[in-house]
């Protein structure tokens, strides 16, 4: 290594694993070295005291140091959605040409005739909540409309499919 003129040439230690004992020693060499650094080095050298306490702090705590809420406390409207695969393989790969699909040309055909009797919008906002499992949130994004319509247009649509099937129009 070559050392800057009435200076000392650094030396490498290795500290072993990472562990928080052993990047507070890393943090603490590093301090030593940015007392005795020039302007120039000193820059660099409080970027690894940073670095070597953010770790020290997400080794201590087992979180992302400056998180306010951890993954496990997230909100409801936040948390994962598990899906039915079976409702999700009916709906989206009824237009899939040569896909596998566990329903039948008949069950195919009444999805699409209960799809068909919906509006445009109804029958996006019904495949998107029910088809692929998005929240009405998500859905609102995504056509630029509110949540309150979205949930409108998705019971309003569940309304015609159950009168639907209560007059006997089509079986699911």
């Amino acid at each position: 290594m070559i050392a800057k003129e009435g200076t000392q040439p650094m030396r490498l230690i290795d500290l072993g694993e990472a562990t928080p004992m052993n990047y507070r020693k890393s943090r603490n060499i590093a301090k030593r070295a940015y007392e005795n650094a020039d302007e120039s080095d000193k820059k660099v050298i409080s970027g690894m005291v940073s670095d070597c306490e953010y770790v020290i702090e997400w080794l201590s705590t087992g979180r992302r140091p400056g998180n306010k809420r951890g993954i496990e406390r997230r909100a409801a409207y936040q948390r994962e959605k598990l899906m039915d695969p079976l409702r999700m393989q009916a709906y989206m790969q009824q237009n899939t040409a040569g896909s596998p699909s566990n329903i039948s040309e008949g069950q195919r055909f009444q999805i699409e005739e209960a799809l068909r009797r919906l509006s445009d919008r109804e029958r996006e906002c019904y495949v998107m909540a029910h088809g692929e499992c998005l929240s009405y949130g998500y859905i609102a994004n995504l056509l630029g409309i509110s949540k309150g319509s979205v949930e409108n247009y998705v019971e309003r649509a569940q309304k015609k499919i159950s009168q639907d099937l209560s007059s006997n129009l089509f079986l699911m």
